[in-house]
Formats: C-alpha cells, sequence, structure tokens
C-alpha cells in the first residue's frame, strides 16, 4: 500500500519518488492554468501573458522544487513539458514547431534548474545567509591541512552514503554540485585576481 503524505503543498509518498507530487504539479496546477489563460490570451499582450504564465505556472513548477533533485528523468520531463506549453502559449508557437529556442527566447531556464537552486542554497551556507542547520552540514575539503589546493579552491567534502537516496540529501547533493562548479564562481576572489592581472 503507497502512503502519501501532504507537506506545505508536497506530495511526498513513502519511497520519496515524488512522482505523485509531479502529477499532482501537472495536473491541477500546469494545466489546468493553462487551459483558463488560453481563453484569454489572445487580448493579452506578450508581457501581460509572460507575466501571468510566472504567477500561475512557473511559481508552481519552482515551488520546493529542491525536492526533485535525484528523481527519474521521466518525471522531470513530465514538468518540463508543462513548461513548454506555456511557453507555447506565450509565444503562439503551434505544436508542430519545434520548442528547443522558444523557452530560450524567453529567457526561461529549463526545469532542471533544480541543481541551481541548491548550488544557490550552498552558496547562502558559506557566506553566512543561511540558516545555521543547514550551514552545519559543510566543511571545506582539506580543513586542518594549511595551504590545501582543495581548501583554497573552496571545494567541500562529500560524505558518504550507501543508498541512492542518502545521494538526494541535501548535504550530499549540495556539495556535490558546488564541487562540479568552475573555480571562479565557487571562489569569486579568482575571478577578480585574474581580471587584474589582465
Amino acid at each position: 500500500m503507497l502512503l502519501l503524505t501532504y507537506y506545505l503543498g508536497v506530495t511526498i509518498d513513502c519511497r520519496l519518488t515524488m512522482a505523485d507530487h509531479v502529477i499532482a504539479v501537472c495536473r491541477t496546477t500546469g494545466y489546468f492554468w493553462l487551459r483558463q489563460l488560453r481563453s484569454v490570451i489572445q487580448s493579452l499582450t506578450s508581457e501581460t501573458a509572460d507575466s501571468l504564465v510566472h504567477a500561475f505556472i512557473s511559481c508552481r513548477l519552482d515551488y520546493c522544487n529542491a525536492l526533485l533533485y535525484g528523481i527519474a528523468d521521466g518525471q522531470l520531463q513530465r514538468l518540463q513539458s508543462v513548461q513548454n506549453a506555456a511557453a507555447r502559449l506565450v509565444t503562439g508557437t503551434r505544436r508542430t514547431d519545434h520548442i528547443t529556442p522558444v523557452p530560450q527566447s524567453l529567457h526561461w531556464l529549463p526545469v532542471q534548474r533544480v541543481s541551481l537552486k541548491l548550488a544557490t542554497l550552498v552558496h547562502k551556507c558559506l557566506n553566512g545567509r543561511a540558516h545555521g542547520y543547514l550551514a552545519d552540514d559543510f566543511r571545506l575539503a582539506g580543513r586542518g591541512r594549511p595551504g590545501s589546493r582543495s581548501a583554497a579552491s573552496m571545494m567541500l567534502d562529500i560524505p558518504r552514503t550507501t543508498t541512492s537516496l542518502g545521494d538526494t540529501a541535501f548535504a550530499v547533493a549540495g556539495p556535490r554540485i558546488w564541487n562540479s562548479l568552475p573555480p571562479a564562481i565557487r571562489d569569486p576572489s579568482l575571478s577578480r585576481q585574474s581580471s587584474e592581472s589582465c
């Protein structure tokens, strides 16, 4: 028997697949509001249509999306299809037209922006702008070894886990995403030094 629990608008199943949450977002929020907006879209300017899509659809796709890290690609694709439908609606693109350049023309990031949210949260933790209980999860790699290259480049220790579910925990996923960023993004002083030397 599959048990579902609702916390602050997020549907969580006992296996933490987030599949039921994705279904709920697509069905009750995404496509519902797309149908409502389709009836009035002709009388709106493109800027107004874009604002309404952000107000009723994009904000719901982004709500608690950090919980979606590590979910199945098929689930992310379902959310992406809602965003693609919204992009078609705003721009008047036909269903037969190729969709890839359409969200780009609107400057919309793909639904996989989950990693961006996690990297931003790690940055806040490292700079004292997040709650202490989150920041306590991170430790610079090589801390305690003076002159260590990993500490100097703002690399983080990645805790070891034994399950795929453990790999999706913020304490593990956050450092992994952070370490994958270019050094100049992890430590802005590096980019300042290189620009001053030019």
